[in-house]
């Protein structure tokens, strides 16, 4: 990381210096990309420290929706009836290995149940990451969805859909990886609620909640201490 002397003497980094990518010009963090160049070697240092490759083959897919200030555009913004929110909805991927953290966040309409906003978010995810073959969703990405995947975009949508004659909390298998993400991100505190005029920016947001968890996983690892040899009790030895 670059560093630039302040005006008081002391050193800082110089992307956060003003006019820097995050200073004057806020926008051109999204634009230029530079969280995600933070986030994707993070999850491949994550996946192969539990022996996964650094890139994930299978995903699961799920939305979210959260309220909304009066800050966000009514263009960005929707009413989910089944949920009787109006706000918007995030998209998050997530990889299958249980150490995966959250890889992917986009927040389009709330409105994009329908067929053409679910294709949007399955056309950005081929585009950004080539290598994922297999999409685990719930029932909102099956019918015709599911045969126009593997046709423009090669990708085999498997949906989990919840048990017949079940109440209440269900833990849904491969589902409970990105329902747990989504509970993560939640926490925190411009999660909860989305305060963004722009919705690159509600994005970014996500993805540097992403990034707290996959630091936050790093630095508890190593700072572990190692465990002591065991050794076998006296009588053990004595027999």
């Amino acid at each position: 990381m670059s560093w630039t002397p302040a005006a008081n003497g002391g050193p800082y980094p110089l992307a956060s210096r003003p006019g820097g990518l995050f200073g004057a010009s806020w926008p051109a963090g999204p634009a230029a990309g530079v969280v995600g160049q933070i986030r994707d070697p993070l999850a491949g240092h994550i996946r192969r420290e539990t022996g996964n490759g650094s890139r994930a083959v299978a995903t699961v897919i799920d939305s979210q929706s959260v309220k909304a200030a009066e800050t966000v555009g009514k263009d960005s913004r929707g009413y989910d009836a089944g949920k009787k929110i109006t706000g918007r909805k995030r998209h998050l991927v997530v990889g299958t290995a249980l150490a995966d953290c959250p890889c992917r966040s986009w927040s389009p309409r709330p409105t994009c149940t329908t067929p053409p906003r679910q294709r949007e978010v399955l056309f950005r995810l081929r585009l950004m990451h080539p290598e994922i073959t297999i999409v685990r969703a719930d029932r909102a990405y099956a019918g015709k969805l599911v045969s126009w995947a593997k046709q423009h975009l090669n990708l085999t949508i498997k949906t989990v859909s919840r048990p017949k004659d079940t109440t209440g909390c269900v833990v849904l298998p491969r589902r409970w990886v990105v329902e747990r993400s989504l509970a993560w991100i939640m926490h925190a505190r411009r999660r909860a609620r989305d305060y963004e005029r722009l919705v690159q920016h509600s994005e970014m947001l996500s993805t540097w909640a992403a990034i707290t968890l996959m630091t936050r996983r790093l630095t508890r690892r190593q700072s572990r201490p190692a465990k002591p040899a065991t050794t076998a009790p006296p009588f053990a030895q004595a027999a």
